[in-house]
């Protein structure tokens, strides 16, 4: 006998309805959540993440407070939107937070999630951050790398030049500085440049399709039944194809260090690039931690990605709200001419307001809005709240940013602000903490902000900026990208005119 339509509807109802009660209701022993939006079945509250997750949170934290609860498939996440929650997952109970969820996507691009970033907490993180800090990112590693910042950021003041020199057009900026700063990473890391022709590997633009990829939301992460559908999708091949390619980079870098250093000798110190370091600890000889060759590749790819994409992404914001401010520009060409006319990182110090520029980019513009998800690794209060081992937490820095209970006329985009002010963005002040704070806050600041400041510095030194013919501030198209680091969504043009009395 064949049912009737209607019969086969209600049935399909029926199984909505009880797969909704087994996914998703609250067992009555759970005291104390935070407030959260109404979910649909099967993927909860995945819908009001949007194209742009850091605004659409944003808006939900106005109704339903500093910390939320969201259900994105089966998983609950747990959204902290004040300083006051920051500190309490960062500092108070640091070491609660201090775990990363699983992610699929960071196992198959990093060799098992065995970088820094995405590695869960535990031994092995504690080993390979030592690592990091103490051997690659340690202060006297990152002075040593001082030559190479200011002769890249000489490059460009001359690239600049020719191109002033050849024709009025507008600069594409982004352009600009991700060949610059990418300049400065390859040599660091990797020991010399992948790109502009002097390789038949492009190392920006396979950089460029792992950081998209990294960023994308995997459907398998929260609603673990759905991952057949990347396949549909063309998403697993994608991935397949850029790990494939990322690994054949790595392994031909490493294999050119082996093969140079056996002709050559190692590098003395100051010449030693990330690769040379950490295959001086491959062994374990000096940190008793032997390195896998999977380790290796994971950590030099953490490097080399993070260090370029936020470095130029964070240039690219800043120049884009001087361009929109011009007495602020026009400040901050003062201070620099007044200072020094070739600037060189000693100067660095003394230039305070380019420092509060800086700092008020990254209040509004974070390169990574939701920083990297933490996860707890035990039962734990946040405010009050009651959050269950293993629950997943995303701290939006760009709300904590644009908070009016820590900041006065939080829309504006006014540096003064910092001048009087001890609020830095090391990770002891979390009103601002675009680099994150506590064990899993970003080793590399302090490499990244040098190469903000000296390449911001050298150009409103040496140049006048200006919008091209026809675009006032306030047109200025502020799109944003999609992904984990957020960029503008069309690259920023600037007319550039030489400073007459600057040569």
């Amino acid at each position: 006998m064949v049912l009737p339509w209607y019969s086969v509807l209600v049935s399909l109802f029926v199984f909505i309805f009880f797969l909704h009660k087994w996914f998703f209701t609250t067992s009555n022993n759970q005291k104390n959540l935070p407030p959260s939006p109404r979910r649909l079945p099967i993927i909860g509250n995945l819908h009001q993440l949007g194209s742009h997750p850091h605004r659409s949170l944003h808006e939900l934290s106005k109704k339903y407070g500093p910390v939320m609860l969201l259900h994105l498939g089966s998983k609950p996440v747990f959204v902290a939107s004040s300083a006051e929650a920051a500190r309490d997952i960062m500092k108070t109970h640091d070491l609660e937070w201090s775990s990363r969820p699983k992610s699929i996507m960071a196992d198959r691009l990093l060799y098992g999630s065995k970088d820094v970033a995405f590695s869960p907490y535990g031994e092995y993180w504690r080993q390979i951050r030592s690592i990091v800090v103490l051997h690659m990112l340690s202060n006297k590693r990152v002075q040593s790398y001082r030559h190479v910042r200011e002769e890249e950021t000489s490059n460009m003041i001359e690239k600049v030049k020719q191109m002033c020199d050849s024709s009025s057009s507008a600069i594409d900026l982004r352009d600009l500085f991700c060949r610059m700063t990418n300049n400065i990473i390859n040599r660091v890391a990797l020991g010399r440049k992948y790109n502009e022709g002097e390789s038949e590997i492009d190392a920006k633009a396979t950089l460029d399709k792992f950081v998209e990829l990294i960023g994308t939301i995997d459907v398998g992460d929260y609603i673990p039944w759905l991952e057949w559908v990347n396949k549909i999708s063309g998403l697993d091949s994608k991935v397949e194809k850029i790990a494939k390619e990322l690994d054949e980079f790595l392994e031909s870098v490493i294999e050119e260090h082996i093969s140079r250093n056996k002709k050559e000798g190692n590098s003395t110190d100051e010449t030693k690039d990330f690769v040379d370091v950490l295959l001086e600890i491959q062994n374990g000889k000096e940190t008793g931690f032997p390195l896998r060759r999977d380790s290796l590749k994971a950590l030099i790819l953490d490097n080399f990605s993070a260090g370029t994409d936020t470095t130029y992404t964070a240039l690219e914001w800043i120049m884009t709200e001087l361009l929109m401010h011009p007495r602020a520009m026009e400040k901050l060409q003062n201070e620099v001419r007044g200072l020094a006319q070739e600037v060189t990182e000693d100067d660095l110090e003394n230039m305070h307001y380019l420092k509060a520029v800086i700092k008020e980019t990254l209040r509004l513009h974070p390169p990574i809005p939701l920083l990297v998800p933490r996860e707890s690794t035990k039962d734990v209060k946040l405010l009050g709240y009651h959050i269950a081992a293993r629950s997943q937490v995303i701290i939006n820095a760009w709300t904590i940013g644009r908070d009016p209970l820590s900041w006065d006329d939080p829309e504006e985009y006014r540096p003064e602000r910092f001048l009087n002010s001890n609020i830095d963005f090391k990770g002891l002040n979390y009103e601002l903490i675009p680099f994150g704070a506590g064990r899993r806050g970003c080793p590399g600041t302090a490499f990244a902000i040098v190469i903000n400041e000296l390449a911001l510095a050298r150009l409103v030194s040496k140049f006048n900026f200006a919008l091209p013919e026809g675009i006032k501030p306030e047109d200025l198209d502020m799109a944003e990208c999609t992904g984990l680091t957020i960029r503008r969504k069309s690259p920023l043009l600037a007319v550039a005119t030489p400073c007459s009395s600057c040569y």
